[in-house]
This record gives C-alpha cells, sequence and structure tokens, in this order.
C-alpha cells in the first residue's frame, strides 16, 4: 500500500489534483487500492481553492508518507512556518516528495532543493531561479527526478508526474492503462519541452490535425 499525502492551502489551483486521480485511476486499473489518498493542509478542515469552492482537509500530524505532494497556486503564496516544517519532515520520512508547479516553492523554501535539480511551470522559473540561487532551475523540462524530491512544471504536467511515478511503483504496462483512462499520451518524458512545437502550427482542421499526429 502507497500512502499518498496531498497538501493544499488556501487558494490552492484545482489542476494539481489531477494527480490524485492518476493514482485512482491506478487502483481501477489494478483492481485494488495500492494507491491510499489523503488531503492535507496546516489547520485541516475545509480549504478554499483559487476557484472558490472548498476541499475538507486532514490536519498535519505525525502520519508516515510514502509519498508527500505540495499543490500549486496561481501566484506564489506565503509560506508559513508550519507548512515549511511539515515539508522538512516528511522529507526526512517519506520515500519521496514531489512538488508540480509552484509547489516547487515550498521544497525550495525549505531548503529540500539547495544544490538539486528542478523545475517548475514555465512562468514562475525565473522567479525560483532568482529567489533561489543555490536551486539548479531547468524551467524547460516536464518533471524532473533528483534522488527523492521530484518537480514538475504546471498545470497537466502534474499528470505525467504522476504517470512516471505509477510506472516506477508498478510497471509500464500498468502507467500505459492509466494514461488510457485518463485519455492522455502516455507519458511525456521527463526531458520534454514545456512548449509544443506542434501547438504552433495551429491546425485548422481536424483532417490536419490528424496528419500532423
Amino acid at each position: 500500500m502507497h500512502r499518498i499525502g496531498f497538501v493544499v492551502f488556501p487558494r490552492f489551483q484545482l489542476m494539481g489534483l489531477a494527480a490524485v486521480t492518476a493514482f485512482e485511476m491506478a487502483n481501477l486499473a489494478l483492481g485494488e487500492t495500492v494507491y491510499e489518498i489523503e488531503l492535507l493542509s496546516e489547520a485541516g478542515g475545509e480549504v478554499k481553492s483559487s476557484a472558490g469552492f472548498g476541499v475538507l482537509t486532514k490536519a498535519f500530524d505525525h502520519t508516515a508518507y510514502d509519498t508527500v505532494m505540495f499543490g500549486a497556486g496561481v501566484q506564489i503564496e506565503p509560506m508559513t512556518p508550519g507548512l515549511v516544517e511539515f515539508a522538512r519532515r516528511s522529507f526526512e520520512i517519506a520515500r519521496r516528495v514531489a512538488a508540480p508547479c509552484t509547489g516547487a516553492f515550498v521544497l525550495a523554501e525549505s531548503g529540500l532543493l539547495d544544490g538539486r535539480r528542478a523545475t517548475t511551470h514555465w512562468a514562475f522559473a525565473r522567479q525560483l531561479q532568482d529567489r533561489f540561487p543555490a536551486v539548479k532551475v531547468e524551467e524547460d523540462r516536464i518533471f524532473i527526478v533528483d534522488g527523492s524530491v521530484w518537480t514538475s512544471a504546471g498545470m497537466t504536467a502534474s499528470i505525467d508526474l504522476a504517470l512516471a511515478m505509477i510506472e516506477k511503483d508498478h510497471g509500464q504496462s500498468v502507467a500505459r492503462s492509466v494514461a488510457r483512462k485518463l485519455v492522455v499520451y502516455h507519458r511525456r518524458a521527463g526531458g520534454q519541452s514545456q512548449f509544443s512545437a506542434l501547438l504552433e502550427l495551429e491546425p485548422k482542421s481536424d483532417r490536419i490535425q490528424r496528419s500532423i499526429d
């Protein structure tokens, strides 16, 4: 059983929860609950997203998680001492810690990215590098794994991150099955550019799109 703690905070962005859905689909693909997911926050209770509605969360405690993922926001939110301390504690206990998109700022503030390679949403990459010069920011990557620390680009890249974890845990065939259920490409390589050259071609019809594909 892989226990996953997904950390949210006020005004978190909902797209990050797409990673949670990938783990849910892995349970379906395997026919058993191999991933148990808990939504976490510093105080527990309801936490409002940037879309205005909330999710129920469990307060930080000393539960041991296999994987701890830190959610992202549409902007860099202030980080509380409690959040930073939980990130550091998670790094010591969990098998891996992960941060899609702006969640990388939580890991950087906690010192967990010092000397490590990391990425984030392209719109925030320069800011991450300027604020934390000890981090080796690679701004044009889908995701990066450096030891037990995983970071990814923004938005849909959290799905690529989750698929890579599923592949590492349960093999390529399971990850491919999950990708099919999610109706996404299996899976974009971590080194792929955040910018798609195909998008710039702007196909004018479905027939042209099929040819490009």
